[in-house]
């Protein structure tokens, strides 16, 4: 019977211990972090590039609206001087022609607006593109994870199943 008994024990020691071994879970870690915090760190860089971008569009647009503005203010300042009774000949020159220039501020401003759209689009095709490589990297770690903590709990049940046969094999 003592020889039983101290063979249980043993038994019992070494289940414990291995169990512990089992019960110590390695925290998951995904070999292509590196990689996946790079391409966090590109997306980051990207989206904040595409917002400068828009910013700055944003800037041109509004001074298109002044130079519109400036316009109307400059038309309604002709139209004044025409129904004045003294019309003063270099004063209506002054206005065409600044009102000439405003139509080629116009004009380029127009263009530069386009190009600002045109860079736009090619950063937010880039900022896209970003984005769908680290959502791949993400679901791929994801689906690691996931097959990393199942392995574990099928390697706990196993060590669970052990324990239990070794204790009705010693009775």
């Amino acid at each position: 019977m003592r020889c039983k008994a101290i063979t249980w024990c043993k038994v019992i020691k070494v289940l414990i211990v291995r169990l512990d071994e089992v019960g110590k879970l390695k925290k998951f870690k995904f070999r292509m972090q590196v990689i996946l915090d790079m391409r966090e760190k590109e997306l980051e860089d990207r989206q904040m590039e595409m917002s400068r971008i828009l910013s700055a569009l944003n800037s041109q647009k509004e001074k298109l609206q002044n130079i519109i503005l400036a316009q109307e203010t400059n038309k309604n300042n002709l139209e004044n001087l025409s129904v004045s009774d003294n019309l003063d000949i270099p004063q209506v020159e002054m206005h065409r022609d600044y009102g000439i220039k405003l139509i080629g501020d116009a004009a380029n401003q127009q263009r530069i607006i386009q190009n600002t759209e045109a860079i736009l689009k090619r950063k937010q095709q880039e900022v896209l593109e970003a984005h769908q490589k680290v959502e791949v990297l993400k679901k791929l770690k994801e689906k690691q994870e996931k097959e990393y903590y199942k392995e574990f709990l099928q390697a706990e049940a196993k060590e669970i199943d052990d324990i239990t046969s070794a204790r009705f094999r010693f009775k």
